[in-house]
């Protein structure tokens, strides 16, 4: 079932418009697959990442932070099984010449080519409705690039397909320099890269996107316990700034689990196309440090100090998309409503998501409105995001912060010459009051924790 509340469409002009989202070299007809942050995305995004840092880092004893080079050794991807099986299956309709991911056209979950061989066999093409096949084929997603001025294949080097094998590449650093103990985890959050084929669904499949990932370190006995209560915990945590009802568990068959995977949850987000992957918890095995291991001639064991044994230990893994943790929160915040017989279009975002957490509004641009707006504005900004307005009429300038996701507007009127207080508009039930400006600070500190 997909979310009624916006169409894609609807959300991508919206996205532009209001400054979050913008199609990555516009000017110059934009490239598939890549987007620019506007003024409120890079805000909204920075605050979903520091809301997660703060999750997973400063609320754990164990949980450390790194933050790894995009470009690694070639050989960390022939040791990850990304050169040989980071790959997907695509076919193209030999009619328009138009290519697909055979599994999403076949819609199975399995890479199987048996197995999807027979589903496209009553399948046409949506694009042209003919049924003219090519052989399935498998395409590598790993972005090439060279290092050096020679390019060969020497030279060849990768963008990272993602940010974890830098944590397992960096686990003696880790353990050694924190004298951390199993179990223990590394978090990141940083870009990857892959080439996908048939980027789409705005911000979902990109071919540049961020991921914030924990890679948390066990003993094998204690692997499915850990597993478990990251799965649980990631949800809670999603639950707290999204709603539960667009939140939803998918297990991982068997033909859909990585080869390594010894078991694989995803928490889903109903997305305007349906419930959709966000973030993955997965139990890795010991998988990760084995290939490392046997690639590098390093061992990256764990020697317990009391039984005098070494482990090498198995990861639970916590992936989510940046990117497509944004979309959800766009989605989640989006709401339409009727007031006086005209429609509001307001962003319900959690306040600490919103993009701009205070709006300063004086009523009209004379100098002694705007020379106390200017002093409010430099009172309370600094800790968090304020946006000083003067332009147009002060309704105009509310729905505007609406859209945005403001959750205060603070509006400094001819009263405030005299009362020296100003009047204070909530974003979600539009109730206004009236405060001290020598009490504004610790009241919207109060309201914003």
């Amino acid at each position: 079932m997909s979310n009624p509340k916006i169409s894609m469409e609807e959300l991508v002009s919206y996205a532009k418009r209001r400054g979050f989202v913008f199609q990555a070299s516009e000017i110059y007809g934009g490239i598939s697959g890549m987007y620019d942050f506007g003024p409120y995305g890079v805000e909204l995004k920075n605050n979903l990442k520091k809301l997660w840092w703060k999750e997973m880092v400063y609320t754990n004893e164990n949980i450390t932070g790194l933050d790894s080079a995009i470009i690694q050794s070639p050989k960390v991807w022939e040791a990850s099984g990304h050169v040989e099986r980071f790959s997907d299956p695509m076919i193209d309709c030999k009619a328009c010449k138009k290519r697909f991911r055979a599994d999403k056209l076949a819609d199975i979950d399995s890479v199987d080519i048996d197995e999807l061989n027979s589903k496209l066999i009553d399948i046409v093409c949506p694009n042209c409705e003919e049924h003219d096949w090519t052989e399935i084929r498998h395409f590598n997603l790993l972005m090439k690039t060279f290092l050096g001025p020679i390019e060969d294949s020497s030279a060849t080097a990768y963008l990272r397909g993602e940010t974890c094998q830098g944590i397992y590449t960096n686990f003696n650093n880790v353990r050694e320099t924190t004298r951390a103990k199993l179990p223990f985890g590394v978090a990141q959050i940083g870009k990857a890269f892959r080439n996908e084929i048939t980027p789409g669904d705005f911000l979902f499949r990109q071919r540049e996107f961020e991921q914030a990932e924990m890679q948390m370190f066990v003993e094998p006995d204690n692997a499915k316990e850990v597993f478990e209560s990251w799965k649980q915990r990631r949800m809670q945590w999603h639950q707290s700034f999204l709603q539960k009802d667009n939140l939803r568990f998918r297990e991982h068959g068997e033909n859909e689990r990585a080869h390594y995977a010894k078991d694989a949850w995803d928490i889903e987000y109903n997305f305007p196309f349906g419930f959709k992957e966000m973030e993955g918890i997965h139990n890795r095995g010991d998988w990760d440090l084995g290939r490392h291991s046997k690639y590098s001639g390093q061992k990256l064991e764990y020697f317990n100090e009391e039984s005098k044994e070494h482990t090498l230990p198995w990861v639970v893994e916590t992936s989510v998309g940046v990117d497509r943790l944004f979309l959800a929160a766009l989605v989640d915040a989006y709401t339409e409503e009727e007031v006086n017989d005209d429609k509001r279009v307001v962003m319900k975002f959690d306040p600490r998501i919103a993009p701009v957490k205070v709006a300063i509004l004086p009523l009209s641009k004379k100098p002694e409105l705007s020379g106390i707006a200017h002093e409010i504005f430099s009172s309370i900004a600094g800790e968090y995001n304020v946006e000083y307005d003067e332009t147009q009429s002060i309704g105009k300038r509310y729905r505007r912060q609406d859209e945005i996701g403001t959750p205060y507007c603070v509006t400094v009127d001819f009263e405030s010459l005299e009362d020296k207080a100003v009047t204070v508009r909530d974003r979600d039930t539009m109730a206004q009051e009236r405060i001290k400006i020598e009490e504004l600070k610790s009241y919207l500190d109060e309201k914003l924790k």
